[in-house]
Order: structure tokens, then sequence, then C-alpha cells
């Protein structure tokens, strides 16, 4: 694998880190600025909607741009984003800054999967996204921690002030070792011709698959720590080293889900939503025991990343014509599958369904991403055998099934 890679999963590194550190950050910032621990949350929901709002807008504006060049911009962005929630003087600066540095975010993530398949070839294209997504599950286990940490020992504003050093070291990273190549501009119709890429039914459908899988994960996620604490009996001094775990899962499922997606990509995703699904089910009797509930926390992180690679690459190849703007706008689905993952596990809480409701939640939403994913297969199929009776047996998609193309060879 390119050493490039490494430059970025540095990035995906800082942005991880300064993307989930602020829940452990929580009670030190509102004390510090005088605010309630409710008003402090609005600091997470605002950068998801950075995230959100930044991933399609400058995926599309910096189009007709050389790929390099946006990964650096994307990165000085954050890096300011980061320096100027340090320096914020009260919570409505640091709404903002905090707002600004999720702006880079989806679109790192979405530029930065182009390049990193376009770095290797065909045959390593998942592998290579997993290896870029390294850097955000390894943040879970090692960044994050140590980022709170600082925060509790030095004040939070530290750890916004050693993040921003993260983004300068991968600024660095991407500047010596990203290929020159990928300075020239890339092939592109503009804006128009990038958004014209995205009217197709399987590209959403692609874009539902990632939203019902990942609100899946996060109407559990969202609500781990009372489950570990109220139904398995942990200490809540022990929940920081059971989300490490979550991490550790989540890079194994990672690694796993791109080395299977190279090999058989919808299968991959198949399999890593079924056993995300039977993971969730699960869930109320694993959290009865603090071993089986610590084995769940591990495989939940483990079922759900092993669909990350291949659902970023099947939005690729699916708008084909405009994989920057799409695989961007994947990753504003993953954060509105946050918000919304979080806000149906709450449903259940609120209507008095008991602890573990949540994952039951998140097994049904798995299962209705199972149902999106069948349907865009359906698709594909249904496409694919048109394309072999129709065009003399040559297919020109990327993304039509594995059976459609041995029927157009023969």
């Amino acid at each position: 694998m390119p050493l490039a890679l490494l430059a970025l999963a540095v990035g995906a590194f800082g942005i991880g880190t300064t993307e989930f550190v602020m829940m452990g950050l929580l009670p030190d910032v509102a004390d510090d600025l005088g605010i309630s621990i409710p008003s402090a949350g609005h600091l997470v929901s605002a950068y998801a909607l950075g995230v959100v709002i930044g991933a399609p807008l400058l995926a599309a504006v910096t189009a007709r741009m050389a790929r390099r060049t946006v990964l650096i911009a994307l990165m000085v962005l954050f890096v300011v984003g980061n320096a100027l929630s340090a320096f914020a003087p009260d919570e409505h600066w640091l709404l903002a800054a905090r707002l600004l540095s999720g702006l880079p975010h989806g679109a790192f993530f979405g530029v930065g999967a182009v390049v990193a398949t376009g770095l290797v070839g065909p045959e390593r294209r998942a592998r290579s996204v997993s290896l870029m997504f390294l850097g955000l599950t390894v943040a879970n286990i090692v960044g994050v921690p140590a980022a709170t940490l600082m925060g509790q020992q030095l004040g939070w504003r530290a750890t916004f002030l050693g993040v921003s050093v993260i983004g300068l070291a991968a600024i660095a990273s991407l500047a010596l070792l990203i290929p020159r190549y990928h300075d020239r501009a890339a092939p592109t119709g503009g804006l128009r011709g990038e958004l014209a890429a995205l009217r197709s039914l399987p590209v959403w459908l692609a874009f539902g698959t990632t939203i019902a899988g990942f609100a899946a994960l996060f109407a559990a996620y969202s609500y781990i720590t009372p489950m570990l604490t109220d139904a398995a009996g942990f200490a809540e001094t022990s929940v920081t080293l059971l989300l490490a775990l979550f991490g550790v899962g989540a890079t194994a499922g990672n690694l796993l889900g791109g080395r299977l997606a190279d090999r058989a990509m919808r299968s991959t995703l198949f399999g890593g939503l079924a056993s995300l699904v039977a993971v969730l089910a699960l869930f109320p009797l694993l959290m009865r025991t603090e071993v089986t509930a610590a084995l769940a926390v591990l495989l939940l992180g483990a079922a759900a990343f092993t669909t990350s690679s291949p659902l970023q690459l099947m939005v690729m190849e699916k708008a084909s014509a405009a994989p920057s703007l799409a695989s961007s706008a994947n990753q504003a689905a993953f954060n509105l599958a946050n918000a919304g993952g979080a806000w149906i596990g709450g449903l259940t809480l609120a209507a008095g369904l008991g602890v573990t409701s949540p994952a039951v939640a998140g097994a049904a939403l798995a299962v209705l991403g199972l149902g999106v994913a069948a349907a865009a297969y359906a698709v594909d199929v249904r496409r694919g055998t048109a394309a072999v009776r129709s065009g003399g047996g040559r297919l020109v998609a990327t993304h039509v099934p594995e059976r459609a193309e041995e029927e157009a060879r023969r």
C-alpha cells in the first residue's frame, strides 16, 4: 500500500479526535463558560451541522480544483476552526468555531476516498479506503481518550490546540506524500455536471443504505453509557475503557471490511448489515453481565464498521461522473444517520421501553438498511439485464453486479 495513505489517515485521525472529544469535555466546557450541560451539548450539534453543510458544498465548489490542493486547503480550514475553538471567549464564538471545524470533515473524507482509490489498483480500492478510515477508528482508541485527559488536566482549550497541531502534521504529510499527479484538476463538468451525476436512483439508494445502516449504530451507541451502567452494572469510571473497546472493534471491522469488499463488495455489505442486525437484537441479553456486555460493545463496533468501506466505494461507483461530490455527500449521510439514530433511540427511552430498547430500535433500522440495499441490488440487476439485451453484450457501468457482467461477456 502506498505511503500516501498514511497522510490521509493522519488527517482522519485529527478529524475523528475533534469530532468525538467534545462529548468527554462537555462538563469542563460548561463550567468554564458558565453554561448548562444541555447548552454545551449544542456544541456537538454545531459540529455535525457543519459536516452536513460542508460535505456537499465544499466538494461541489472545489470540483474543478486539483484534489491534492483541495485536501491541503480543507486541513488548513480544519486547523483554523480548532484554533479558534481554543481561543473562543464565550459560548457563541465557540459554537461558530465548532461549525467551522465541521465544514471540512465530510469533504476531506469524500475527496480523500477518491484519491485513495486512485493510488492503488482496482483490486485494492476498498482496502485503500479502509486504511484512510483507519485514522478515524484509531482516534476512538487513542486520540479521544488522550485528548479528553489533556482537557481534564490542562483545560479544554489545550485539547483544541493539540488537535490543531495534529492538523498541521496532516498538512505536512499531505504536501510531502500525496503524489504530484494529484495536482492536476480532476476531469469534471463543473458544478452543474457534478449535480447532474447525482440524479440517479442507485446513488440515492446507496445514500439510503448509509443512513439506515449507521442510524442503527447510533441509535444504540448514543445510549451505550446507561446500558453499561444501569443494565450491565459497570461503574461509570469503566465506561471510557469500554468505549475504547468499541474503537478496537471498529478498527478490526474496518480493516476486515476493506479486505473482503475487494473480493465481493456487495456480499460484504449484506454480511455486515446482517451481523449488525444480529448484534443489536441480542443486546438486551448481552447486557445482563459485564463480560457479555463488553463483548457486545466490541462486536457492535466490528459489525458496523465492516460496512463503512463498501458503502463509500458503492456510492463512488454509482456516481462515477462525480465521485468527489457523491463521496462527500455520503459523509453527510453518515452524520444525518448519527442525528437520526440518536433521536429514534431517545424516543424508545422516553416511551419507557427499557434502557436497552435503543438497541432493539437499532436492529429494526439495520433491517431497513438491508431492505434498501436489496432494492439497490434489484435495480442494478434490472439495469444490467437491460444492458445485456440491448447493447451487444457490452456493459459500461462499473457498478453492474457480477452476474450481469458474466452474462454480458457470454
